[in-house]
């Protein structure tokens, strides 16, 4: 596991309480333990509850859990995990997810029929024109009580034999909890899925 764990390297940190995710970067790491500099202050983490890691690796996103054995300001000391997965070789797990939706730019709406959802992007369908140029306001509903707003990048364009157009995209996010959000959401919706 050490050697997954890289110094430097990105990580996402989601304590129980999943509102106060964070993020940061690895400071340091030997064969027990590993220290994580967070970007913002560590709340919602208690030494000796365990939290959910996502950091990418060359193989893939890396998904673990473990917990804080030691608190300092910003800084988590993380227990070396004794088991770990990959998610995918995706930077980010996608999932299918249909749902009819709307889009907006600064001058027309665009009805929508989502295909799957990750944390980076999407892939759509739709019988409106979308230009590649321009980007688009939407929120995605993950359940009745959560919802992601973000903007939707368009990136590849394909047109359909049966009318109509398939639409791949980056997202571009109002903020990082959001990220962290659909991260997690799609971990756990692919989970279930296989696991059915």
């Amino acid at each position: 596991m050490r050697e997954l764990i890289e110094k430097d390297k990105e990580i996402i940190v989601v304590p129980s309480d999943f509102k106060c995710a964070n993020k940061g970067i690895i400071t340091d790491v030997t064969p027990t333990e590993f220290t994580v500099k967070l970007k913002y202050a560590a709340k919602g983490f208690l030494k000796n509850n365990y939290c959910e890691f996502f950091t990418t690796t060359s193989h893939g996103t890396l998904s673990f859990n473990s917990y804080p054995k030691e608190i300092a300001g910003d800084t988590l000391t993380i227990a070396t995990p004794a088991k770990h997965k990959f998610l995918q070789r995706r930077q980010y797990r996608r999932i299918k997810f249909i749902e009819n939706l709307e889009m907006k730019s600064e001058d027309n709406a665009v009805k929508i029929m989502t295909l799957d959802v990750s944390a980076g992007g999407m892939k759509l369908t739709t019988s409106d024109n979308i230009s590649i140029e321009k980007d688009y306001e939407f929120s995605l509903p993950l359940s009745e009580i959560q919802t992601i707003n973000c903007v939707f990048s368009p990136i590849r364009i394909e047109k359909n034999q049966e009318g109509g157009y398939t639409v791949s995209g980056r997202y571009i996010y109002k903020n990082n909890l959001d990220k962290m959000t659909l991260i997690q959401y799609c971990a756990k919706r692919s989970i279930e899925i296989q696991n059915k």
